[in-house]
């Protein structure tokens, strides 16, 4: 695990989003299956025709270990983009997660499994195979535009896209935040009632 991912681990989707403007946040739709789910990494993108799932497979066989696969599914939720055998296939090949404005299937298999999905749902219909998706290419999803390479932070508050190359700037601006917000909580609750009224007094009073 590089140092990038580790830091960018150890800091929550909301001061990255703040950090961004909240320009980049994925739809709060797209939710993790689990709420310990976790996950930063490079994005392998995919576009997929309606209904169709063939191209995650192609983006399983070139993702490298430690990748998030980004699916635009259309917002589709007849049809799964994956189910736990294809989450199976990403695991063993040390890809991190999943990220789709879609649905997966088989989800008592999949929280056993502890993949890191972040999706629309869930449906019972399989996904077809007629081919006709496209892999690391721009796509939209939740939203936000994604080119292959973004960096993508999820966790139990939504996924954050930080364009590449911004991811340094990002992170320290994130990692600041972090910081004042942990000084100003030790600071309005230091004596009860009392450094929670001068608080607010502060606040209120600019």
């Amino acid at each position: 695990m590089s140092k990038l991912v580790e830091r960018f681990l150890a800091v929550p989707t909301t001061a990255i989003s703040d950090a961004t403007g909240g320009h980049t946040n994925l739809d709060a739709n797209i939710k993790p299956l689990s709420d310990h789910y976790k996950i930063a990494g490079r994005a392998v993108t995919v576009r997929l025709p309606d209904g169709e799932n063939k191209a995650v497979l192609e983006a399983i066989n070139i993702a490298q270990k430690g990748d998030i696969i980004v699916i635009d599914a259309k917002g589709n939720t007849n049809r799964a983009v994956a189910g736990d055998f294809v989450a199976s296939l990403a695991k063993g090949l040390g890809i991190q997660g999943f990220v789709v404005n879609g649905v997966i299937r088989d989800i008592a298999a999949m929280r056993e499994l502890d993949f890191p999905i972040f999706a629309l749902g869930t449906t019972v219909a399989s996904g077809n195979k007629h081919g006709g998706g496209k892999v690391n290419v721009p796509i939209a999803i939740g939203g936000v535009s994604v080119q292959p390479g973004d960096f993508i932070v999820g966790d139990v508050d939504g996924v954050v896209v930080i364009p590449q190359g911004e991811e340094e700037e990002i992170l320290k601006k994130a990692e600041e935040k972090l910081a004042k917000d942990e000084e100003r909580e030790k600071e309005a609750l230091a004596n009860g009632e009392k450094s929670i009224r001068q608080y607010l007094e502060k606040v209120l009073s600019k």
